[in-house]
């Protein structure tokens, strides 16, 4: 390839929008008749910097014991039903090319993957994110912004391909009565307050509990297809194919990251909100003072 070759103006040009994804709605909300100008501001690229910022609040609330982890649970129709310990996902997740802590269904994903490439469609999935050794009462009640959980559905929601978050049991709790949903609480000398399970995913009145935040992220698949779907030309209004750019047939493992880091951006705002300090000297003073006080009133970290 050379540095000096001509490029053709109008071969760049995108006329013929996608479905499924931005082209048509944001050539028609900002006036556009090329939606190049469209698909390059809304590609997931953007997200390259979100996971930097997440690293770097990993990092800040590794001082505090606090991590995170995330893993594919499912693929198009092939699901993952098994429960995990945090620490196995966290031994396990890296030694997967997709991102899937069981090792049994690791070849069927790809092998689907790979049979959706060769077909020209693409894959969606579920990711499920768990962050750990969390404090309560990051997060209020008080006020509908400043729910720890509507912010974390709405950076999740945020980020491009994800169309449904669910904490806890989520949609399941909705079929479920109320005895079956709610986490009971108790108090003994050993462990402090605990409840017996964690239907609820770490957060109880837009605050954290104190026990793992376990969250799920619907990704569908990518609307860029190699073979291309029925469309429009934006410009003339005629029926074409959509056109095709280059894209993945499935990327629910790299969106996984992207997912864990958002979250870990979330826990972080409002980590530092609560607990608050120019220094992490002052954090980790903070900090402790908070723990000495939740203590008292028996909670146990």
């Amino acid at each position: 390839m050379s540095p000096m070759e001509e490029i053709n103006e109008q071969e760049k040009i995108v006329e013929n929008v996608r479905p499924g994804h931005a082209d048509l709605v944001g050539c028609l909300k900002y006036d556009f008749h090329d939606a190049r100008n469209v698909l390059e501001r809304s590609s997931a690229r953007e997200t390259a910097s979100r996971v930097a910022v997440g690293a770097i609040c990993k990092q800040v609330l590794k001082n505090f014991n606090i991590e995170f982890v995330s893993h594919v649970v499912q693929i198009g129709q092939i699901k993952d039903d098994k429960i995990y310990e945090f620490d196995y996902i966290k031994d396990n997740v890296d030694n997967s090319e997709i991102r899937c802590v069981n090792q049994g269904l690791e070849e069927k994903i790809k092998n689907k993957i790979d049979e959706c490439k060769k077909e020209g469609d693409t894959l969606g999935g579920i990711i499920e994110v768990r962050v750990k050794n969390l404090i309560p009462g990051l997060g209020s009640y008080t006020h509908f912004d400043k729910k720890i959980d509507a912010h974390l559905a709405m950076h999740l929601m945020g980020t491009q391909a994800i169309k449904g978050v669910e904490i806890g049991l989520g949609f399941e709790a909705s079929t479920l009565v109320g005895s079956k949903v709610m986490d009971e609480i108790f108090y003994n000398e050993e462990e402090g307050i605990i409840r017996n399970s964690n239907n609820l995913g770490g957060i109880e009145g837009g605050m954290t509990t104190g026990d793992e935040i376990i969250i799920r992220c619907a990704m569908k698949p990518i609307p860029t297809l190699y073979k291309p779907l029925d469309t429009i030309n934006i410009n003339t209004l005629e029926k074409y194919k959509a056109s095709v750019e280059r894209s993945d047939s499935c990327a629910v493992p790299a969106c996984s990251i992207v997912c864990e880091n958002v979250v870990a951006f979330v826990i972080c705002k409002f980590f530092l909100d609560k607990i608050g300090g120019d220094s992490l000297e002052d954090l980790k003073s903070n900090y402790n003072s908070y723990i000495k006080r939740l203590g008292d009133r028996g909670w146990k970290k």
